[in-house]
């Protein structure tokens, strides 16, 4: 009787202790799946914070460019990417594309046989120079047109090659030289700026001469000269002229 009671509790107690042992394995195995998914979670996590922000996509650009220093010519936008070539001072570049990398702006050009990626800030444009060119060329062409009438009677009121007031003449020329302005001297003087320094194909003001104010206009040929209607014909003049030198106002330019 007594061996059996001795059996029966040592089976029970092993019993017991499987089960807790089985237990204690599930919980550590829960623990364990729980802690992966977590670990699984902050590695996700972690990826989205350090994943880069997208790189701007080039834009359409157009213009011609000179270095303003020597300068590297990358493969891509950022000082991080390999040099292309290093472009010396005052090298003509083409640009195609720009692109915005925080608050730089960088050009894509092509220079000689070289293309890659520039810092803007490195460039200085050409375009100016060209419209300058423009300009120059208008102007001589305005000096051109304003000769070419000399010895055109005066006309008070006239604008064509009959007779000539000294607005009409103005217009006249400009108009020869494909530019158009206004009809009068007191229009012609607030449609343009004034300049300390004249070129050829300039405006020229006078005032006080029949009328008092801007009453009297010519075109700046160069040489302190200018040419004109007025007198008893179109012709040319010094600026020093002893009676146009006092009557001098300003010269101003049509943009």
């Amino acid at each position: 009787m007594k061996k059996l009671v001795f059996t029966l509790f040592a089976a029970s107690s092993l019993i017991f202790t499987n089960s807790a042992v089985d237990a204690e394995a599930a919980f550590n195995s829960n623990t364990t799946t729980t802690s992966v998914i977590e670990s699984s979670h902050t590695e996700q996590t972690t990826t989205q914070e350090v994943e880069p922000v997208a790189a701007a996509k080039a834009t359409a650009k157009k213009g011609t460019f000179k270095t303003k220093y020597n300068s590297n010519i990358r493969v891509d936008a950022g000082t991080k990417y390999k040099v292309v070539t290093l472009a010396k001072k005052g090298t003509k570049v083409t640009a195609t594309h720009q692109k915005k990398v925080g608050s730089q702006t960088w050009y894509k050009v092509k220079a000689g046989k070289k293309t890659g990626w520039i810092l803007s800030s490195l460039l200085t444009s050409t375009s100016a120079k060209v419209v300058k060119a423009s300009n120059s060329a208008s102007n001589s062409g305005v000096v051109s047109a304003a000769l070419s009438l000399k010895g055109i009677p005066y006309k008070f009121g006239g604008t064509t090659t009959s007779g000539f007031d000294c607005s009409g003449f103005t217009q006249y020329a400009f108009k020869k030289a494909g530019k158009s302005i206004s009809r009068t001297t007191g229009t012609q003087f607030a449609q343009s700026t004034t300049v300390s320094s004249p070129v050829p194909g300039d405006l020229i003001f006078f005032a006080n001469t029949y009328k008092a104010g801007i009453s009297h206009v010519g075109i700046y040929i160069g040489n302190g000269q200018f040419v004109h209607a007025g007198g008893s014909k179109a012709e040319v003049k010094s600026v020093n002229d002893p009676y146009w030198g006092k009557k001098f106002h300003s010269y101003k330019r049509i943009n």
